[in-house]
Protein backbone atom coordinates (compact mmCIF):
# COMPACT_ATOMS: atom_id res chain seq x y z
CA UNK A 1 0.00 0.00 0.00
CA UNK A 2 1.27 3.77 -0.48
CA UNK A 3 2.01 6.17 2.15
CA UNK A 4 -1.04 8.46 0.82
CA UNK A 5 -3.35 5.16 0.61
CA UNK A 6 -2.35 4.90 4.50
CA UNK A 7 -2.60 7.94 5.73
CA UNK A 8 -5.90 8.25 4.05
CA UNK A 9 -6.99 4.96 5.70
CA UNK A 10 -5.69 5.84 9.17
CA UNK A 11 -7.05 8.59 11.11
CA UNK A 12 -10.85 8.42 9.40
CA UNK A 13 -12.24 7.43 12.86
CA UNK A 14 -9.73 8.27 15.17
CA UNK A 15 -12.11 11.49 16.39
CA UNK A 16 -15.25 9.56 17.06
CA UNK A 17 -13.70 6.41 18.15
CA UNK A 18 -10.30 7.04 19.88
CA UNK A 19 -10.34 3.54 21.86
CA UNK A 20 -9.79 1.82 18.41
CA UNK A 21 -6.66 3.76 17.46
CA UNK A 22 -5.55 4.32 14.14
CA UNK A 23 -7.94 1.91 11.92
CA UNK A 24 -11.17 2.80 13.18
CA UNK A 25 -14.44 0.53 13.92
CA UNK A 26 -14.04 -2.54 12.55
CA UNK A 27 -17.37 -2.72 9.31
CA UNK A 28 -17.00 -6.33 9.01
CA UNK A 29 -20.06 -7.29 11.15
CA UNK A 30 -21.99 -3.91 9.98
CA UNK A 31 -25.23 -4.80 8.09
CA UNK A 32 -23.56 -3.12 4.88
CA UNK A 33 -20.82 -6.07 5.23
CA UNK A 34 -23.01 -8.61 5.72
CA UNK A 35 -25.04 -8.38 3.09
CA UNK A 36 -22.19 -8.89 1.03
CA UNK A 37 -20.88 -11.86 3.61
CA UNK A 38 -21.55 -14.58 0.46
CA UNK A 39 -21.21 -13.01 -3.24
CA UNK A 40 -20.58 -15.40 -6.20
CA UNK A 41 -19.33 -14.70 -10.02
CA UNK A 42 -19.26 -16.29 -13.01
CA UNK A 43 -16.94 -15.22 -15.15
CA UNK A 44 -16.92 -16.43 -18.60
CA UNK A 45 -13.45 -15.82 -20.63
CA UNK A 46 -12.26 -16.50 -23.81
CA UNK A 47 -10.41 -19.23 -22.78
CA UNK A 48 -11.86 -19.93 -18.98
CA UNK A 49 -14.91 -20.63 -17.22
CA UNK A 50 -14.40 -19.99 -13.52
CA UNK A 51 -16.83 -19.32 -10.42
CA UNK A 52 -16.19 -18.05 -7.20
CA UNK A 53 -17.50 -17.58 -3.82
CA UNK A 54 -16.62 -14.81 -1.76
CA UNK A 55 -17.09 -15.40 1.72
CA UNK A 56 -16.52 -13.68 5.53
CA UNK A 57 -14.91 -10.16 6.04
CA UNK A 58 -16.09 -8.13 3.03
CA UNK A 59 -13.11 -6.19 2.70
CA UNK A 60 -10.88 -9.14 2.58
CA UNK A 61 -13.31 -11.73 1.54
CA UNK A 62 -11.86 -15.61 1.87
CA UNK A 63 -12.44 -17.84 -0.98
CA UNK A 64 -15.37 -19.88 -0.12
CA UNK A 65 -15.50 -21.87 -3.49
CA UNK A 66 -13.15 -21.14 -6.55
CA UNK A 67 -13.20 -23.44 -9.63
CA UNK A 68 -11.87 -22.89 -13.19
CA UNK A 69 -12.75 -24.67 -16.33
CA UNK A 70 -10.35 -24.39 -19.12
CA UNK A 71 -12.82 -24.33 -22.45
CA UNK A 72 -11.15 -21.95 -24.83
CA UNK A 73 -14.61 -20.42 -25.98
CA UNK A 74 -11.98 -18.01 -28.40
CA UNK A 75 -9.82 -20.84 -29.47
CA UNK A 76 -10.24 -20.63 -33.51
CA UNK A 77 -12.60 -17.14 -33.41
CA UNK A 78 -9.96 -15.57 -35.95
CA UNK A 79 -11.20 -18.25 -38.88
CA UNK A 80 -14.60 -18.13 -38.17
CA UNK A 81 -15.51 -15.37 -36.18
CA UNK A 82 -17.82 -17.86 -33.77
CA UNK A 83 -17.22 -19.27 -30.53
CA UNK A 84 -15.79 -22.66 -30.33
CA UNK A 85 -18.51 -25.44 -31.12
CA UNK A 86 -16.46 -27.60 -28.21
CA UNK A 87 -15.78 -24.72 -26.03
CA UNK A 88 -19.14 -23.77 -26.32
CA UNK A 89 -20.16 -27.39 -24.99
CA UNK A 90 -17.81 -27.57 -22.35
CA UNK A 91 -19.05 -24.16 -20.88
CA UNK A 92 -22.91 -24.64 -21.13
CA UNK A 93 -21.56 -28.16 -18.62
CA UNK A 94 -20.37 -25.86 -16.73
CA UNK A 95 -22.79 -23.21 -15.78
CA UNK A 96 -24.97 -25.92 -15.42
CA UNK A 97 -23.22 -27.05 -12.46
CA UNK A 98 -22.63 -23.18 -11.30
CA UNK A 99 -26.06 -22.69 -11.24
CA UNK A 100 -27.19 -25.51 -8.92
CA UNK A 101 -23.80 -25.12 -6.87
CA UNK A 102 -24.65 -21.48 -6.18
CA UNK A 103 -27.97 -22.61 -5.14
CA UNK A 104 -26.76 -24.75 -2.79
CA UNK A 105 -24.68 -22.45 -0.88
CA UNK A 106 -26.87 -19.61 -0.78
CA UNK A 107 -25.12 -17.15 -2.99
CA UNK A 108 -26.43 -13.88 -3.44
CA UNK A 109 -25.95 -11.83 -5.28
CA UNK A 110 -24.56 -14.04 -7.96
CA UNK A 111 -23.11 -11.92 -10.89
CA UNK A 112 -22.27 -13.44 -14.49
CA UNK A 113 -20.48 -11.56 -17.01
CA UNK A 114 -18.63 -12.74 -20.23
CA UNK A 115 -15.83 -10.82 -21.97
CA UNK A 116 -14.13 -10.77 -25.18
CA UNK A 117 -14.70 -13.97 -26.95
CA UNK A 118 -18.95 -13.76 -26.20
CA UNK A 119 -19.01 -10.13 -27.10
CA UNK A 120 -17.32 -10.42 -30.46
CA UNK A 121 -18.78 -13.94 -31.77
CA UNK A 122 -21.49 -13.32 -33.94
CA UNK A 123 -22.83 -16.21 -31.79
CA UNK A 124 -22.55 -14.57 -28.67
CA UNK A 125 -26.19 -13.07 -28.04
CA UNK A 126 -27.25 -16.87 -28.84
CA UNK A 127 -25.02 -18.35 -26.44
CA UNK A 128 -26.44 -16.30 -23.58
CA UNK A 129 -30.25 -16.97 -24.55
CA UNK A 130 -29.14 -20.72 -24.29
CA UNK A 131 -27.70 -20.04 -21.01
CA UNK A 132 -30.18 -18.27 -19.39
CA UNK A 133 -32.82 -20.64 -20.80
CA UNK A 134 -30.88 -24.15 -19.77
CA UNK A 135 -29.52 -22.89 -16.45
CA UNK A 136 -31.60 -19.54 -15.08
CA UNK A 137 -28.38 -17.56 -15.34
CA UNK A 138 -28.56 -13.96 -16.73
CA UNK A 139 -24.96 -13.66 -18.58
CA UNK A 140 -23.83 -9.73 -18.56
CA UNK A 141 -21.50 -9.26 -21.42
CA UNK A 142 -19.15 -6.52 -20.94
CA UNK A 143 -17.51 -4.00 -23.55
CA UNK A 144 -14.08 -3.61 -23.56
CA UNK A 145 -14.16 -0.32 -21.41
CA UNK A 146 -16.13 -1.58 -19.37
CA UNK A 147 -14.09 -5.10 -18.54
CA UNK A 148 -10.94 -2.60 -17.84
CA UNK A 149 -12.94 -0.85 -15.50
CA UNK A 150 -13.78 -3.94 -12.98
CA UNK A 151 -10.12 -5.14 -13.49
CA UNK A 152 -8.84 -1.61 -12.33
CA UNK A 153 -10.99 -2.00 -9.30
CA UNK A 154 -10.56 -5.74 -8.66
CA UNK A 155 -6.71 -4.51 -8.33
CA UNK A 156 -7.87 -1.89 -5.53
CA UNK A 157 -9.47 -4.15 -3.40
CA UNK A 158 -5.87 -5.49 -2.75
CA UNK A 159 -4.19 -1.86 -2.69
CA UNK A 160 -6.57 0.48 -1.53
CA UNK A 161 -5.06 3.95 -3.17
CA UNK A 162 -3.25 1.93 -5.79
CA UNK A 163 -1.64 4.17 -8.43
CA UNK A 164 -0.21 3.41 -12.06
CA UNK A 165 -1.28 1.57 -14.77
CA UNK A 166 -3.66 -2.06 -14.54
CA UNK A 167 -2.88 -4.21 -17.88
CA UNK A 168 -4.73 -7.54 -17.82
CA UNK A 169 -4.72 -10.25 -20.49
CA UNK A 170 -7.82 -12.65 -21.08
CA UNK A 171 -7.76 -15.10 -23.95
CA UNK A 172 -8.95 -12.80 -26.49
CA UNK A 173 -8.48 -9.20 -25.32
CA UNK A 174 -5.70 -7.21 -23.39
CA UNK A 175 -7.13 -4.28 -21.29
CA UNK A 176 -5.03 -1.40 -20.00
CA UNK A 177 -6.73 1.00 -16.77
CA UNK A 178 -5.12 4.25 -15.49
CA UNK A 179 -5.44 4.13 -11.66
CA UNK A 180 -5.18 7.73 -10.09
CA UNK A 181 -4.84 8.81 -6.91
CA UNK A 182 -7.81 8.35 -4.12
CA UNK A 183 -8.91 4.99 -6.02
CA UNK A 184 -10.04 6.49 -9.14
CA UNK A 185 -9.95 4.40 -12.14
CA UNK A 186 -9.10 7.14 -14.80
CA UNK A 187 -8.60 6.49 -18.68
CA UNK A 188 -9.15 2.67 -20.30
CA UNK A 189 -8.44 0.82 -23.50
CA UNK A 190 -9.04 -2.32 -24.94
CA UNK A 191 -7.48 -4.38 -27.51
CA UNK A 192 -6.62 -7.57 -29.71
CA UNK A 193 -3.64 -8.45 -28.18
CA UNK A 194 -5.47 -11.73 -26.50
CA UNK A 195 -2.64 -14.75 -27.46
CA UNK A 196 -6.12 -16.62 -28.80
CA UNK A 197 -6.59 -14.01 -31.22
CA UNK A 198 -2.65 -13.72 -31.89
CA UNK A 199 -3.00 -17.23 -32.71
CA UNK A 200 -5.38 -16.78 -36.02
CA UNK A 201 -2.44 -13.90 -37.36
CA UNK A 202 -1.74 -15.08 -40.99
CA UNK A 203 2.10 -14.66 -42.03
CA UNK A 204 4.10 -16.31 -39.17
CA UNK A 205 6.62 -14.99 -36.38
CA UNK A 206 6.77 -11.83 -37.89
CA UNK A 207 3.56 -10.88 -38.93
CA UNK A 208 1.92 -11.52 -35.11
CA UNK A 209 5.45 -9.62 -33.66
CA UNK A 210 4.71 -6.38 -36.34
CA UNK A 211 0.88 -6.81 -35.13
CA UNK A 212 1.52 -6.29 -31.74
CA UNK A 213 4.57 -3.54 -32.00
CA UNK A 214 1.49 -1.51 -33.73
CA UNK A 215 -1.31 -2.26 -31.03
CA UNK A 216 1.05 -1.54 -28.40
CA UNK A 217 2.57 1.93 -29.74
CA UNK A 218 -1.13 2.48 -30.35
CA UNK A 219 -1.87 2.04 -26.61
CA UNK A 220 1.16 3.68 -25.29
CA UNK A 221 -0.29 6.77 -27.27
CA UNK A 222 -3.34 6.47 -25.04
CA UNK A 223 -1.47 6.78 -22.26
CA UNK A 224 1.05 9.75 -22.67
CA UNK A 225 2.26 9.50 -18.89
CA UNK A 226 4.58 6.83 -18.36
CA UNK A 227 3.24 4.64 -14.87
CA UNK A 228 5.50 4.09 -12.17
CA UNK A 229 4.00 0.50 -11.48
CA UNK A 230 2.37 -1.69 -13.81
CA UNK A 231 -0.29 -4.13 -12.54
CA UNK A 232 -0.48 -7.74 -14.32
CA UNK A 233 -3.75 -8.96 -14.14
CA UNK A 234 -4.75 -12.33 -16.01
CA UNK A 235 -3.41 -16.30 -15.98
CA UNK A 236 -1.19 -15.52 -18.64
CA UNK A 237 0.59 -12.97 -16.86
CA UNK A 238 1.01 -14.80 -13.50
CA UNK A 239 2.43 -18.00 -15.12
CA UNK A 240 4.85 -16.08 -16.81
CA UNK A 241 5.50 -14.53 -13.15
CA UNK A 242 5.60 -18.35 -11.58
CA UNK A 243 8.81 -18.88 -14.48
CA UNK A 244 10.23 -15.71 -13.20
CA UNK A 245 9.98 -16.73 -9.68
CA UNK A 246 11.73 -20.59 -10.69
CA UNK A 247 14.66 -18.84 -12.58
CA UNK A 248 15.27 -16.40 -9.84
CA UNK A 249 15.14 -19.41 -7.04
CA UNK A 250 12.30 -16.86 -5.20
CA UNK A 251 11.62 -18.87 -2.14
CA UNK A 252 7.85 -17.59 -1.44
CA UNK A 253 5.99 -18.77 -3.87
CA UNK A 254 2.94 -16.38 -3.43
CA UNK A 255 1.90 -14.54 -6.66
CA UNK A 256 -0.14 -11.60 -5.39
CA UNK A 257 1.98 -8.85 -4.45
CA UNK A 258 5.04 -10.41 -6.40
CA UNK A 259 7.37 -7.51 -8.03
CA UNK A 260 9.64 -7.84 -10.81
CA UNK A 261 11.79 -4.83 -12.69
CA UNK A 262 11.47 -4.78 -16.68
CA UNK A 263 15.06 -6.08 -16.62
CA UNK A 264 14.03 -9.26 -14.78
CA UNK A 265 11.28 -9.31 -16.82
CA UNK A 266 12.46 -9.27 -20.26
CA UNK A 267 15.52 -12.09 -18.75
CA UNK A 268 12.17 -14.43 -18.03
CA UNK A 269 11.36 -13.50 -21.90
CA UNK A 270 14.32 -14.74 -23.13
CA UNK A 271 14.34 -18.04 -20.90
CA UNK A 272 11.20 -18.28 -22.01
CA UNK A 273 11.88 -18.37 -26.07
CA UNK A 274 14.64 -20.73 -25.58
CA UNK A 275 13.52 -23.35 -23.38
CA UNK A 276 11.14 -25.96 -24.22
CA UNK A 277 7.49 -25.46 -22.74
CA UNK A 278 6.88 -28.93 -21.46
CA UNK A 279 10.33 -28.58 -19.08
CA UNK A 280 8.61 -24.98 -18.16
CA UNK A 281 5.31 -26.69 -17.46
CA UNK A 282 6.78 -29.31 -15.52
CA UNK A 283 9.26 -27.02 -13.79
CA UNK A 284 6.26 -23.77 -12.46
CA UNK A 285 3.20 -27.24 -12.09
CA UNK A 286 1.09 -25.11 -15.23
CA UNK A 287 -1.31 -26.43 -17.12
CA UNK A 288 -0.78 -27.11 -20.19
CA UNK A 289 -3.81 -25.13 -21.56
CA UNK A 290 -2.30 -22.36 -19.76
CA UNK A 291 1.52 -22.57 -20.66
CA UNK A 292 0.39 -22.79 -24.72
CA UNK A 293 -0.47 -19.04 -24.66
CA UNK A 294 2.40 -18.68 -22.60
CA UNK A 295 4.64 -17.36 -25.24
CA UNK A 296 2.47 -14.96 -27.10
CA UNK A 297 1.63 -13.31 -24.09
CA UNK A 298 5.51 -13.48 -23.40
CA UNK A 299 6.00 -11.54 -26.48
CA UNK A 300 3.05 -8.91 -25.63
CA UNK A 301 4.82 -8.54 -22.19
CA UNK A 302 8.46 -7.75 -24.02
CA UNK A 303 6.74 -5.16 -26.02
CA UNK A 304 4.70 -3.28 -23.68
CA UNK A 305 7.63 -3.21 -20.97
CA UNK A 306 10.02 -1.76 -23.38
CA UNK A 307 7.03 1.12 -24.38
CA UNK A 308 6.13 1.63 -21.60
CA UNK A 309 9.09 1.98 -19.19
CA UNK A 310 7.73 1.25 -15.74
CA UNK A 311 9.77 1.14 -13.16
CA UNK A 312 8.14 -1.56 -11.38
CA UNK A 313 5.93 -4.39 -12.37
CA UNK A 314 3.75 -6.04 -9.59
CA UNK A 315 1.48 -9.32 -10.12
CA UNK A 316 -2.18 -9.04 -8.69
CA UNK A 317 -3.90 -12.33 -8.47
CA UNK A 318 -7.34 -10.03 -7.61
CA UNK A 319 -8.76 -8.92 -11.68
CA UNK A 320 -12.03 -8.76 -12.81
CA UNK A 321 -13.93 -11.06 -10.50
CA UNK A 322 -12.73 -9.04 -7.46
CA UNK A 323 -13.62 -6.04 -8.86
CA UNK A 324 -17.34 -6.82 -8.97
CA UNK A 325 -17.34 -7.75 -5.48
CA UNK A 326 -15.44 -4.52 -5.59
CA UNK A 327 -18.39 -2.59 -7.11
CA UNK A 328 -21.14 -3.58 -4.80
CA UNK A 329 -19.20 -2.02 -1.43
CA UNK A 330 -19.95 1.27 -0.06
CA UNK A 331 -17.22 4.01 -0.12
CA UNK A 332 -16.86 3.16 3.64
CA UNK A 333 -15.87 -0.39 3.03
CA UNK A 334 -13.84 0.88 0.12
CA UNK A 335 -11.46 3.02 1.80
CA UNK A 336 -10.76 0.48 4.68
CA UNK A 337 -7.33 -1.94 4.94
CA UNK A 338 -8.21 -5.10 3.61
CA UNK A 339 -5.12 -6.45 5.80
CA UNK A 340 -7.16 -5.11 9.35
CA UNK A 341 -10.48 -6.10 8.13
CA UNK A 342 -9.19 -9.46 7.39
CA UNK A 343 -7.59 -9.52 11.01
CA UNK A 344 -10.28 -8.70 12.67
CA UNK A 345 -12.53 -11.32 11.02
CA UNK A 346 -10.33 -13.76 11.70
CA UNK A 347 -9.89 -12.82 15.86
CA UNK A 348 -13.57 -12.48 15.98
CA UNK A 349 -14.28 -15.84 14.49
CA UNK A 350 -11.40 -18.10 15.48
CA UNK A 351 -9.48 -16.40 18.59
CA UNK A 352 -10.19 -17.44 22.01
CA UNK A 353 -11.03 -13.94 23.78
CA UNK A 354 -12.31 -11.97 20.73
CA UNK A 355 -11.24 -8.62 21.22
CA UNK A 356 -7.98 -8.93 23.29
CA UNK A 357 -6.23 -7.87 20.43
CA UNK A 358 -6.93 -4.68 20.24
CA UNK A 359 -6.09 -4.59 24.34
CA UNK A 360 -2.69 -6.39 23.17
CA UNK A 361 -1.98 -4.00 20.80
CA UNK A 362 -2.22 -0.94 23.47
CA UNK A 363 0.14 -3.43 25.61
CA UNK A 364 3.01 -3.47 23.27
CA UNK A 365 2.87 0.05 21.10
CA UNK A 366 5.26 1.89 23.57
CA UNK A 367 7.86 -0.42 22.49
CA UNK A 368 8.07 0.73 18.93
CA UNK A 369 7.55 4.73 19.46
CA UNK A 370 9.12 5.46 16.44
CA UNK A 371 6.79 3.31 14.23
CA UNK A 372 5.06 4.49 11.29
CA UNK A 373 1.77 3.78 10.14
CA UNK A 374 2.81 1.38 7.17
CA UNK A 375 4.34 -0.02 10.43
CA UNK A 376 1.80 0.24 12.97
CA UNK A 377 -0.91 -1.59 10.63
CA UNK A 378 1.04 -4.90 10.76
CA UNK A 379 2.05 -4.66 14.65
CA UNK A 380 -2.12 -4.47 15.07
CA UNK A 381 -2.84 -6.86 12.70
CA UNK A 382 0.08 -9.72 14.30
CA UNK A 383 -1.95 -8.59 18.03
CA UNK A 384 -5.44 -9.47 15.87
CA UNK A 385 -3.97 -12.79 14.49
CA UNK A 386 -1.95 -13.49 17.78
CA UNK A 387 -4.12 -16.03 18.90
CA UNK A 388 -6.68 -17.70 15.94
CA UNK A 389 -4.31 -20.49 15.26
CA UNK A 390 -4.09 -21.86 18.72
CA UNK A 391 -6.39 -25.05 18.29
CA UNK A 392 -3.40 -26.31 16.10
CA UNK A 393 -1.06 -28.96 17.87
CA UNK A 394 1.15 -26.98 20.22
CA UNK A 395 4.05 -28.79 18.56
CA UNK A 396 3.10 -27.16 15.55
CA UNK A 397 1.24 -23.95 16.47
CA UNK A 398 4.46 -21.74 15.92
CA UNK A 399 4.63 -23.01 12.47
CA UNK A 400 1.40 -22.85 11.54
CA UNK A 401 0.97 -19.69 12.38
CA UNK A 402 3.92 -18.21 10.00
CA UNK A 403 2.48 -20.03 7.15
CA UNK A 404 -0.76 -18.81 7.70
CA UNK A 405 0.93 -15.85 7.47
CA UNK A 406 2.97 -15.74 5.10
CA UNK A 407 0.65 -17.78 2.28
CA UNK A 408 -3.19 -16.61 3.23
CA UNK A 409 -4.94 -14.73 0.77
CA UNK A 410 -4.78 -11.39 1.91
CA UNK A 411 -4.37 -7.95 -0.02
CA UNK A 412 -2.15 -5.16 1.14
CA UNK A 413 0.76 -6.90 2.43
CA UNK A 414 4.36 -6.92 0.28
CA UNK A 415 5.97 -10.15 0.65
CA UNK A 416 8.51 -8.41 2.96
CA UNK A 417 5.84 -8.16 5.08
CA UNK A 418 4.51 -11.31 4.84
CA UNK A 419 7.74 -12.29 6.26
CA UNK A 420 7.60 -10.18 9.02
CA UNK A 421 4.00 -10.74 10.25
CA UNK A 422 4.97 -14.62 10.04
CA UNK A 423 7.97 -14.51 12.09
CA UNK A 424 6.03 -12.37 14.64
CA UNK A 425 3.39 -15.11 15.32
CA UNK A 426 6.14 -17.41 15.72
CA UNK A 427 7.81 -16.34 17.63
CA UNK A 428 4.36 -15.15 19.60
CA UNK A 429 4.05 -19.05 20.12
CA UNK A 430 7.80 -20.09 20.40
CA UNK A 431 11.30 -18.01 21.45
CA UNK A 432 12.88 -19.35 18.61
CA UNK A 433 13.33 -20.56 15.32
CA UNK A 434 15.08 -23.82 16.26
CA UNK A 435 13.21 -26.92 15.69
CA UNK A 436 10.59 -26.00 13.23
CA UNK A 437 10.62 -26.22 9.57
CA UNK A 438 10.66 -22.37 9.23
CA UNK A 439 12.73 -21.91 5.48
CA UNK A 440 15.18 -19.86 6.28
CA UNK A 441 15.70 -18.63 2.86
CA UNK A 442 12.21 -16.58 3.11
CA UNK A 443 14.67 -14.16 5.36
CA UNK A 444 16.25 -13.14 2.08
CA UNK A 445 13.03 -10.73 1.78
CA UNK A 446 13.94 -8.85 4.96
CA UNK A 447 16.09 -6.48 5.78
CA UNK A 448 18.21 -8.31 9.39
CA UNK A 449 16.80 -5.05 11.63
CA UNK A 450 13.45 -6.28 10.70
CA UNK A 451 13.49 -9.78 11.31
CA UNK A 452 15.11 -8.50 14.99
CA UNK A 453 12.02 -6.47 15.23
CA UNK A 454 9.69 -9.23 14.59
CA UNK A 455 10.53 -11.41 16.82
CA UNK A 456 11.22 -8.38 19.77
CA UNK A 457 7.03 -8.34 18.75
CA UNK A 458 6.34 -11.84 18.53
CA UNK A 459 8.12 -11.76 22.45
CA UNK A 460 6.18 -8.85 23.04
CA UNK A 461 3.10 -10.88 22.47
CA UNK A 462 4.01 -13.86 24.04
CA UNK A 463 4.70 -12.16 27.30
CA UNK A 464 1.50 -9.72 27.17
CA UNK A 465 -0.86 -12.67 26.61
CA UNK A 466 0.79 -14.42 29.04
CA UNK A 467 0.59 -11.59 31.74
CA UNK A 468 -3.30 -10.97 31.60
CA UNK A 469 -6.28 -12.88 29.62
CA UNK A 470 -7.81 -9.19 29.18
CA UNK A 471 -6.77 -5.40 29.43
CA UNK A 472 -3.28 -5.71 30.06
CA UNK A 473 -2.73 -1.89 30.25
CA UNK A 474 -5.39 -1.85 33.06
CA UNK A 475 -2.48 -3.83 35.41
CA UNK A 476 0.89 -2.81 33.65
CA UNK A 477 2.74 -0.78 31.79
CA UNK A 478 5.77 -1.50 29.44
CA UNK A 479 8.15 1.66 28.90
CA UNK A 480 11.44 1.35 26.43
CA UNK A 481 14.36 3.58 27.42
CA UNK A 482 16.21 3.27 24.26
CA UNK A 483 19.19 5.67 25.41
CA UNK A 484 19.80 3.86 28.90
CA UNK A 485 18.92 0.02 27.26
CA UNK A 486 16.22 -0.75 29.92
CA UNK A 487 12.78 -2.44 29.12
CA UNK A 488 10.30 -0.91 31.88
CA UNK A 489 7.15 -3.03 33.68
CA UNK A 490 5.24 -0.83 35.93
CA UNK A 491 2.76 -3.14 37.79
CA UNK A 492 -0.33 -0.29 38.75
CA UNK A 493 -2.15 -3.09 40.67
CA UNK A 494 -2.54 -5.80 43.65
CA UNK A 495 -4.16 -7.87 40.71
CA UNK A 496 -1.07 -6.89 38.80
CA UNK A 497 1.34 -8.36 40.87
CA UNK A 498 -0.59 -11.43 41.41
CA UNK A 499 -0.19 -11.98 37.87
CA UNK A 500 3.41 -11.43 37.52
CA UNK A 501 4.15 -14.86 37.93
CA UNK A 502 7.38 -16.85 37.28
CA UNK A 503 6.65 -18.18 33.99
CA UNK A 504 5.55 -14.46 32.86
CA UNK A 505 8.63 -13.25 34.48
CA UNK A 506 10.60 -15.83 32.10
CA UNK A 507 8.72 -14.20 29.78
CA UNK A 508 9.34 -10.91 30.13
CA UNK A 509 13.22 -11.52 30.91
CA UNK A 510 13.48 -13.19 27.27
CA UNK A 511 11.79 -10.36 25.94
CA UNK A 512 14.15 -8.05 27.59
CA UNK A 513 16.87 -10.40 26.08
CA UNK A 514 15.83 -9.96 22.56
CA UNK A 515 15.95 -6.35 22.67
CA UNK A 516 19.30 -6.49 23.92
CA UNK A 517 18.04 -4.42 27.57
CA UNK A 518 18.10 -4.77 31.01
CA UNK A 519 14.82 -5.89 32.77
CA UNK A 520 13.34 -3.82 35.38
CA UNK A 521 9.89 -4.46 36.88
CA UNK A 522 8.63 -1.35 39.20
CA UNK A 523 5.97 -2.06 41.65
CA UNK A 524 6.61 -5.88 41.52
CA UNK A 525 5.75 -8.46 44.43
CA UNK A 526 8.56 -7.66 46.53
CA UNK A 527 7.07 -3.90 47.01
CA UNK A 528 4.70 -5.26 48.88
Amino acid sequence: MTRQALAEIGPEMDDLHPEWGPFGVPLFDAPEAQALSRVGVIDIGSNSVRMVVFDGAARSPAYYFNEKILCGLGAGFSETGRLNPEGRVRALKALRRFAVLAVGMGVSPLLTVATAAVRDAEDGAAFRDEVRTKTGLDIQIVDGDEEARLSAQGVLLGWPGAEGLVCDIGGSSMELAELRGGGRVGLRQTSDLGPLKLMGIEGGKKAVRAHIKARVADLADAFPDRPERLFLVGGSWRAIARIDMERRGYPLKVLHEYRMTPKAILETIKLIEKSEINELRASTGTSAERMRLVPLAAEVLKVLVRKLHPKEVAVSSYGIREGLLYEQMSEALRHRDPLIEAARHAEASSARMPGFGRALYRFVEPLFPRAKLDKKRLIRAACLLHDVSWRAHPDYRAEVCFDNATRANLGGLTHAERVYLGLALLHRYKSNRAGTNFDTDLLQLLPEAQVAEAEILGRAMRFGAMFTVEKPTDHGALTWRSKRKELLLTLKTDEGRALFGEVTEARFNALAAAMKATPIVVGGPQAK
